[in-house]
């Protein structure tokens, strides 16, 4: 288990920059896995399934895991694959919590 999947999401009540640059790359870097970054927006991965089925399940294990952190990733399911997008809605950009949610989807896998 990863040191961000450790952690818990907090909730954004808004007020606060949303993280650039370096403290980006340092969170990036700490979570590794093929995430990316996307214009210091939003974290995106796609996750590859031999077929249709075990997407699902992921999906469904997404978002128990979505609903117990209280952060909600948005999903693309087709055909063998899932794509996460991330970011903190609240304030428009990413938070250390995005970072944590994506390491905890990772050990969804």
């Amino acid at each position: 288990m990863s040191d961000l999947a450790k952690k818990q999401c907090v909730p954004c009540m808004g007020g606060v920059p949303p993280l650039q640059g370096p403290q980006i790359k340092d969170l990036l870097n700490k979570l590794g896995n093929d995430w990316v970054v996307v214009e210091d927006h939003h974290l995106e991965k796609e996750y590859l399934f031999d077929d249709f089925k075990q997407g699902l399940e992921f999906t469904n294990r997404v978002g128990e895991l979505a609903e117990e952190q209280g952060h909600h990733p948005d999903i693309y399911l087709a055909w063998g694959k899932v794509r996460l997008t991330l970011w903190t809605h609240k304030i428009d950009g990413l938070t250390e919590s995005d970072f944590i949610f994506a390491a905890k989807a990772d050990e969804k896998r």
